[in-house]
């Protein structure tokens, strides 16, 4: 029997690729256009995007194709490859350890490459057999993520709160906060493959850009006079996703909040879902660690819905 090719494989997956959409849990949004965008159809365009490749595992029993991009501003940053891996194609008959030792061989390919790299992917709780095929590879679980939506924003009618957009001249301020607020449950800062130092300074750096970068959309911090700017919460209006879905969408990228502006991620996020409800977005999403106990607490009091988990691994070599 012939071998399977990438179609049949991705046929075969479409079941798990189907929660690879980031709105998955959005009803408005039918399945076929989200596995279009996101999951079947993303595997079936890989290779004309941008940085991103495919290397195809051959062995007897099981033909893996792991779907990778490498991430131009990271690699930089680092001064080494930094990779994604979007996820894995195979048949449904692969067992645990030959997706393992395709996990193996993927990370032997990219050694032969270069010895220095990082790579991460983000893959949905329900895609259990890839998460057991890379745990069983060494890949490390680094975080857990929860992530959370708020819909009918026609009917928010929190207490508003004063707040203004960032200026570029603050960008430099913005990182500061963040890599000052240390979240230790964080992709980087849960990885024993860096230093907290180093942590924090990507975490800033990545800040940074949200406002002169323009990573963000928009960054809101507190307008109170005689307040220090101490918070800031960076939203994405998801332009591309909302425009291929026929729909206005959010989310919030980052938040931090400094000792000096103490109680402000509740009121930096109701700022953020009035705005969203100003501008006739039809949902406001938020991703956290699942141990950011106070982000749930954040959730509760605004009527934020989970949606999502997923898990995040990492094969580590810098």
């Amino acid at each position: 029997m012939a071998a399977p090719d990438i179609h049949q494989l991705i046929a075969a997956r479409a079941a798990e690729l189907a929660y690879y959409s980031p709105y998955f849990f959005l009803r408005q949004f039918s399945g076929e256009p989200q596995q279009a965008l996101f999951g079947t159809g993303a595997a079936e365009r890989w290779n004309r995007t941008s940085g991103a490749e495919t290397y195809h595992h051959i062995a007897p029993k099981a033909d893996v194709y792991w779907l990778l991009h490498q991430l131009e501003w990271d690699s930089a940053y680092f001064g080494a490859p930094v990779y994604r891996l979007f996820t894995g194609l195979f048949d449904a008959q692969a067992a645990t350890t030959q997706l393992a030792q395709a996990a193996i061989a993927l990370r032997q390919h990219l050694v032969a490459r270069t010895e220095t790299f990082y790579a991460f992917c983000v893959v949905p709780a329900e895609d259990v057999r890839l998460l057991q095929g890379l745990t069983a590879a060494g890949w490390q679980l680094v975080e857990t993520r929860l992530t959370y939506y708020r819909e009918q924003l026609t009917a928010f009618d929190h207490p508003r709160f004063p707040v203004r957009a960032a200026t570029v001249e603050e960008a430099v301020h913005i990182g500061q906060i963040a890599a000052r607020v240390r979240n230790p449950y964080d992709r980087l800062h849960a990885d024993v493959g860096f230093s907290n130092a180093r942590a924090d300074a990507y975490l800033g750096q990545y800040a940074q850009n949200t406002v002169a970068g323009k990573l963000a959309t928009v960054v809101l911090v507190p307008d109170v006079a005689g307040l220090p700017v101490d918070s800031f919460v960076a939203i994405s209006d998801l332009e591309t996703d909302a425009g291929a879905l026929d729909a206005r969408l959010s989310r919030v990228l980052l938040t931090a909040v400094g000792p000096a502006n103490r109680g402000w991620h509740v009121k930096l996020v109701a700022e953020t879902l009035h705005r969203a409800r100003a501008l006739g977005h039809e949902a406001v999403l938020m991703t956290t660690q699942a141990t950011n106990h106070a982000i749930f607490r954040t959730c509760e009091k605004l009527g934020f819905r989970l949606g999502a988990t997923g898990h995040v691994l990492v094969c580590n070599c810098l």
